[in-house]
């Protein structure tokens, strides 16, 4: 039997991390806005910061996207000036990213954006306490991420027939 509270939906551990998750991303989002970027757009740019010369691919692996989804944003923040994309020295059919100075001084004031939002969260936890938060949320991640959580199997799909 469950404990009492959770029995109630909205106090189950895992909705309690997506109402957290939901309310970061809306934080994170408000900030952004301020220097005109969307969370998934600062990602990008992050992510090519810490990897210039990445292919759409590698780009779309590290930003958890599908490389259709990366080639569509791709294209938005190089009409803005934001990325330059050049064919590959490696291979004729692949094309990489790089920030342009403009991408890369639009990076840096998002992160100083996205630093004020994370900030309200830290600021609410005694150093110690973030410590172990941080420690919790890696321990969560790899607990629900392990192949013996997923009782189907990773790839697989449970027949409804």
């Amino acid at each position: 039997m469950a404990p009492p509270d959770q029995d109630v939906p909205s106090r189950r551990l895992g909705h309690l991390l997506k109402q957290c998750e939901q309310t970061m991303m809306a934080a994170r989002g408000r900030a952004l806005r301020t220097v005109g970027l969307t969370v998934p757009q600062y990602l990008t740019l992050r992510v090519l910061a810490e990897h210039p010369d990445a292919s759409g691919a590698q780009l779309a692996r590290h930003c958890l996207v599908t490389p259709q989804t990366m080639a569509t944003r791709l294209a938005s923040l190089e009409g803005r000036g934001l990325v330059r994309r050049q064919v590959s020295s490696v291979h004729s059919h692949v094309f990489t990213a790089r920030l342009t100075e403009e991408g890369r001084a639009l990076t840096v004031r998002g992160e100083a954006a996205e630093h004020t939002a994370e900030q309200r969260l830290v600021s609410s936890f005694l150093a110690e306490e973030v410590v172990v938060f941080r420690s919790l949320l890696r321990r969560a991640v790899a607990a629900v991420s392990a192949p013996e959580a997923d009782p189907v199997g990773p790839n697989q799909f449970v027949r409804s027939d």
